[in-house]
């Protein structure tokens, strides 16, 4: 790309029949990392759920990478977060795949799991919106009282 200021796009990812599905773009100073999300792709739009209870499902966990052993992150374990939001997960888990090594020996590798840690911000959004609800619940319930 050419551009010299605004936004451009640098990848841009494409279904099967062309529609575009993602894209990342960046300016001068920040880039996105897009999703498909315009209304007219999708249809039984629901707002009526309970994240709270899927929430409380979700375990939160330090641990460090085995070929990064100095660094403690917070993050998630995918298979213990497929039942629970299915669409931030991709693989399988304990997945293998054979191959076949330069001796011509075959072999099995792991194929591991990937967790799109973004696709959990719906269900905490919802669920901290229902914190809140409850929040305003109570509090209007002790200013009742105290009035």
């Amino acid at each position: 790309n050419n551009e010299t200021s605004g936004a451009f796009d640098h990848l841009v990812f494409r279904a099967s029949d062309d529609d575009r599905v993602g894209s990342i773009v960046a300016t001068d100073s920040a880039t996105n990392f897009n999703t498909s999300s315009d209304y007219r792709l999708k249809e039984n739009v629901s707002y009526d759920f309970d994240a709270t209870t899927r929430l409380k499902k979700l375990k939160p966990a330090r641990f460090n990478f085995k070929k990064d052993k100095d660094n403690t992150i917070d993050g998630f374990i995918a298979h213990e977060v497929s039942d629970i939001v299915p669409n931030a997960v991709s693989g399988t888990k304990d997945a293998v795949e054979t191959y076949t090594d330069d001796d011509g020996k075959e072999q099995t590798r792991p194929l591991h799991q990937a967790i799109d840690q973004s696709r959990l911000v719906p269900l905490l959004t919802k669920s901290l919106q229902e914190a809140l609800a409850r929040i305003d619940t109570l509090e209007a319930e002790v200013a009742k009282l105290k009035g």
